[in-house]
């Protein structure tokens, strides 16, 4: 973010409006009408001035970042973490110069954090043009590859939670490559949040060249340690797929997506959006074998798509009562969905 001269001419004018304006709920202008009450809120609740920073830096962040992800919204994205660490020469570089490389012919773009070492070899696998990096301003370890340093998708953050805000809310898969401490709290964010369904479902990717250990020990430590200490639920584990084959993790990530499109909370119901309507057989399937995640009723055909958001005809949509709680059989049924597609 670049510093630049204010012009409060057409800002004033635009303010004027906003605020003298009687708006329609959920409208973009009372929307801002909401947020410049809250702006005024914090004059009167005498906010330290370091507050008031983190609030405005962690705005003109998002902001910004929004504004970059933008022309790119129609085009899939994952977001791919692995250590800066790794040297040029080492097989998990070139695995993951590989991955990206694959992917990228798959019409995807990666997103990483746009430093050396793992991020910096799947950019060279996926190329610029389909490269973004969200670079975390650091006192050492973290300057910007040569791959997408300069380039107009490299977008710099002071703060990890408004950068992690943008990894998830702007990609449909995480992909892990062996790495540190860095690597795993962002996997275990995004796997946090899909198996609480504060996220929408997406294929979590554990990726490591033929031949290494590191995804394998790590796994059996949490099944042992958290699965069989009764802290996880069975089957969450189930929700992180682990790959030494590049091909089949593009397949994973990009198959996820054959026939299921989207999914949401729907009023009481959770809606699943498809690519291609299922046949009669696949809905007799789903209610027999996922019962278990439906608290009434069974699994339905939308009848009226002008009740979704999303109002595209050429998608499918079933909704069901879900339980809420078991998102690795989500998952399952997900898999079975695009397995059976019509």
């Amino acid at each position: 973010m670049r510093n630049f001269k204010k012009d409060f001419t057409q800002f004033r004018k635009d303010l004027s409006e906003i605020l003298e304006g009687q708006f329609s709920e959920g409208t973009f202008e009372e929307l801002y009408q909401d947020m410049l009450f809250n702006i005024a809120r914090l004059r009167q609740e005498n906010l330290d001035l370091v507050e008031v920073r983190l609030l405005n830096t962690a705005f003109k962040e998002l902001r910004y970042a929004l504004k970059v992800f933008k022309p790119y919204r129609a085009v899939p994205k994952a977001a791919v973490f692995g250590s800066a660490r790794t040297p040029i020469h080492h097989r998990s570089f070139k695995f993951a110069e590989k991955f990206g490389r694959k992917l990228a012919k798959k019409g995807w773009m990666i997103i990483t954090g746009g430093a050396s070492g793992i991020m910096e070899a799947a950019m060279i696998g996926a190329g610029a043009v389909n490269s973004f990096g969200l670079n975390i301003l650091l006192p050492f370890e973290q300057d910007a590859n040569p791959v997408i340093k300069g380039n107009a998708k490299l977008i710099y953050f002071k703060y990890f939670f408004t950068r992690k805000l943008m990894f998830l809310k702007e990609s449909e898969a995480t992909v892990l490559f062996p790495g540190g401490f860095g690597t795993f709290d962002e996997g275990f964010e995004s796997f946090t949040l899909v198996q609480t369904g504060k996220a929408k479902p997406r294929p979590i990717v554990l990726m490591d060249p033929p031949g290494s250990s590191f995804w394998r020990s790590t796994l059996k430590l949490f099944k042992q340690n958290m699965e069989g200490g009764g802290l996880i639920s069975p089957g969450d584990l189930s929700l992180m797929r682990h790959f030494q084959d590049a091909d089949r993790a593009v397949e994973e990530i990009a198959g996820f997506y054959g026939n299921y499109h989207s999914s949401r909370f729907f009023k009481d119901q959770y809606l699943v959006r498809l690519n291609n309507p299922l046949p009669p057989k696949v809905f007799k399937r789903i209610n027999r074998e996922f019962k278990d995640l439906v608290t009434r009723g069974g699994f339905e055909k939308l009848p009226d798509i002008s009740q979704d958001d999303i109002r595209d005809p050429k998608l499918d949509r079933i909704v069901f009562y879900f339980n809420r709680t078991h998102y690795s059989r989500l998952r399952q049924l997900i898999d079975v969905l695009n397995s059976a597609s019509g």
